[in-house]
């Protein structure tokens, strides 16, 4: 059972964690994550970080091309992966084994963030596609539609799959003895 007792304390206040998440929208690489931990004292390593990945505790990265010839690209994480890392550390500082928390917490909340970023290049890649062939005088007003469509039933469905798994989350904090916001 986890030592709720004495729980540890929050590494980031929820304010910067809201500027970290505000300030890197577009993603956050390793590097800039692992530096932001050791600014605040906390042990966390490029290994680490890999592994809490490797177990679904965090989501993948994102391949991003970077301007200029030859430059390569560069793996960029959601910046919400600070969030989830200082949970992580406050959890396991509470004695819960890495297996739990992705049991209890964060494993559902992951795939729905891969689903999402996956169904929105899938419809920005249909989206040019429809521009091409309007460019081209070949636009076809049905497959814009199903377009449109197809967009707003998405979104539904997101919101649908964040909901539940905000619940499930939440059940699996009470069933642990363990609130979110660190409240035991």
């Amino acid at each position: 059972m986890a030592n709720l007792e004495h729980p540890p304390p929050d590494v980031f206040s929820s304010r910067e964690l809201e500027e970290i998440e505000r300030s890197h929208r577009g993603g956050i690489s390793s590097s800039q994550v692992l530096r932001l931990f050791q600014e605040k004292g906390v042990k966390l390593s490029e290994a680490t970080f890999r592994k809490y990945v490797q177990l679904g505790l965090l989501p993948t990265s994102r391949r991003v091309g970077e301007k200029g010839k030859h430059r390569g690209s560069r793996g960029l994480y959601p910046a919400t992966v600070v969030r989830r890392i200082a949970l992580i550390k406050r959890l396991m500082g509470a004695d819960l084994t890495l297996e739990q928390i992705r049991d209890s917490l964060l494993s559902i909340q992951n795939e729905i963030e891969q689903t999402e970023d996956k169904l929105k290049r899938l419809l920005r890649s249909m989206e040019s596609r429809l521009d091409r062939l309007q460019a081209e005088g070949k636009d076809d007003a049905g497959l814009r539609q199903d377009y449109e469509s197809a967009q707003k039933s998405a979104s539904e469905l997101l919101k649908t799959l964040q909901h539940m798994g905000s619940r499930l989350a939440a059940a699996g904090t009470q069933a642990i003895g363990w609130e979110e916001g660190g409240n035991p």
